[in-house]
């Protein structure tokens, strides 16, 4: 069947637009591999040359995406690409590292698959710019009460008015449903934000998020790597896992020699 960003995607290339997608998989905790089976799901993006589809494996990266995933947009916007789509692996309540390297976060829920539960919750709806409800087309009765049920909850999160709450539209990437009114209101957000100068301060933000990224992604390669802590590594890992140390004195310990 196919996937929305494909619907979405096609639907840009026909409207003049030249399209990327990073499609993130998610990696195997055992063997570290990836399906990277994306491009069979997007198969009219893959072979047309307006547009360029990489899948991406998520090795290991928390937040839904690859830990390489922001240069990847930059050298897709260099290429010409104006329009950059990140499919995330899907993520969680607190895993949302993709809404803090995009100018639009777009939360895709489908009707009638529990996410109903999930959205009332605090989380990821806090972070999304738009909702959209996938397989309108299905159960149209189901549909629309999923979407009254998330504007319901998006207005008792967003109830101090601290920030616009997010459209919650209806989508079918089976007919192409709703497709056009999903574009008009992304870019209804990229001009609201460009126009206040808020696009410009959540990039300035993400790129200082980026900064300190890559320095805690270093500290831990040069910590790993350094012989005082190769040295006790070992002994102190068997230690913690027996109980015969407690993780907080045994990371002292590592600290300490990486120190020296």
């Amino acid at each position: 069947p196919i996937s929305l960003v494909e619907r979405l995607g096609t639907w840009l290339l026909e409207s003049g637009h030249r399209v990327g997608v990073l499609a993130v998989d998610p990696s195997s905790t055992r063997t570290g591999g990836s399906i990277l089976g994306d491009k069979t799901r997007m198969t009219r993006l893959a072979q047309d040359p307006r547009a360029f589809v990489r899948p991406t494996p998520s090795g290991g990266s928390l937040g839904g995406v690859a830990r390489r995933t922001r240069e990847a947009m930059l050298v897709l916007e260099a290429a010409g690409h104006d329009v950059v789509l990140v499919e995330t692996v899907g993520v969680g309540q607190s895993e949302i590292a993709v809404a803090g390297m995009v100018d639009a976060f777009l939360v895709l829920l489908v009707a009638g698959a529990g996410d109903e539960l999930q959205g009332i919750k605090r989380g990821i709806l806090e972070a999304a710019d738009l909702v959209a409800i996938n397989k309108a087309d299905e159960d149209r009765p189901r549909a629309e009460r999923a979407r009254r049920d998330f504007a319901a909850a998006l207005r008792l999160l967003h109830a101090a008015g601290e920030r616009r709450r997010p459209p919650v539209l209806l989508v079918s990437a089976l007919t192409g449903e709703g497709v056009p009114e999903l574009w008009a209101a992304l870019e209804e957000h990229y001009q609201r934000l460009a126009g206040s100068g808020d696009l410009e301060a959540r990039r300035r933000e993400q790129r200082r998020t980026w900064l300190w990224e890559e320095v805690e992604e270093g500290l831990r390669e040069a910590l790993r790597a350094h012989p005082g802590v190769a040295a006790l590594l070992g002994e102190l890992e068997a230690r913690v896992a027996a109980g015969e140390e407690t993780p907080e004195r045994a990371a002292r310990q590592l600290l300490a020699a990486f120190r020296c």
